[in-house]
């Protein structure tokens, strides 16, 4: 039984006419027949009687009948509801982001893109979520991805994953931020061989930017004098600027807001690369169609503001 065979026994039923029917459904009279009689063998009985040149419905038909407009009106009520959603502008953008990308990528990645072909897309709403991808395992952004919670993602440490398209967008560079009273830094690069009797201010374990820092100390054989950790940046500036220590952040103009100094890092060279990820095999709306390309081809260019 399909959904060819249902369609035909109502227009069948309606009709009551073999020949006015095939032509309604745009099929050979022959073709008919056989559906109806492959129909009623499955079923096991008559669902039509002779009547001169006309059928009538049996009165297993007439049972039948019943059940099968209502689950052809409930199928036809959810395709509806389907088209109604894929082009629907008004539903919101799930998307979830590292927290180092809240200060100002993501805001100003947002109101670009409602702003975006005359403002196409600003009533487009959009639900955050903040997470982090330390957790090698399940990393929770990617979870939530996976589980149909998010439709889009904003990561720097990639796992391993078939299901999802990582797409690198841009570079988020790293700084040192030392306090003003820390004259002996070069403002031309930090090396940092140099750091390592210094109190340093590092992120949580719960911050995969933890594990990115962490190898960068690596690759100059340096192990960092760690005073103090914290989940967020702004806390990490504000210890910095009250002299506690320094830190090794993403460049942000949030940053000078505090009384400290940034410095490039020279040695290690390292970049942090941004990807966009989505799922591979997931129906995208056309709100999130659009702003993935949007990002896909704006990123750069937000970032490199953020660092002016």
């Amino acid at each position: 039984m399909n959904i060819y065979q249902l369609q035909y026994f109502r227009t069948m039923a309606k009709v009551q006419h073999y020949t006015k029917a095939s032509k309604m459904l745009c099929i050979t009279q022959p073709s008919l027949s056989n559906s109806i009689a492959a129909l009623e063998d499955e079923l096991g009985t008559s669902l039509f009687e002779k009547r001169g040149r006309n059928v009538v419905l049996s009165r297993h038909g007439k049972v039948f009948l019943t059940y099968v407009e209502n689950a052809l009106n409930e199928l036809e009520l959810g395709a509806e509801k389907v088209k109604e959603l894929t082009g629907d502008l008004q539903l919101p953008i799930n998307l979830g982001f590292i927290y180092t990308l809240s200060y100002y990528f993501i805001p100003t990645l947002i109101g670009q893109f409602k702003q975006f072909d005359n403002g196409e897309f600003a009533n487009i709403d959009f639900t955050l979520h903040e997470g982090c991808t330390a957790n090698q395992c399940t990393p929770e952004l990617v979870r939530k991805l996976k589980n149909d919670e998010l439709d889009a993602i904003f990561i720097s440490l990639l796992p391993k994953d078939n299901d999802i398209e990582f797409i690198p967008v841009c570079d988020q560079e790293l700084v040192a931020i030392v306090p003003e009273r820390f004259p002996e830094f070069d403002e031309d690069g930090l090396d940092l061989t140099r750091v390592s009797t210094y109190p340093f201010i590092h992120f949580s374990g719960k911050s995969g930017l933890k594990l990115e820092i962490n190898r960068m100390f690596e690759r100059v054989n340096v192990t960092p004098k760690v005073c103090c950790e914290m989940e967020d940046m702004v806390s990490i500036a504000g210890l910095v600027s009250s002299g506690v220590g320094m830190a090794i952040v993403p460049e942000t103009p949030v940053l000078k807001n505090y009384a400290l100094r940034i410095l490039p890092i020279k040695n290690p060279r390292y970049k942090r690369k941004i990807y966009l990820g989505v799922m591979k095999n997931r129906y995208e709306t056309l709100p999130i169609q659009q702003f993935k390309k949007f990002a896909i081809k704006h990123s750069r260019d937000i970032m490199r503001m953020e660092k002016h």
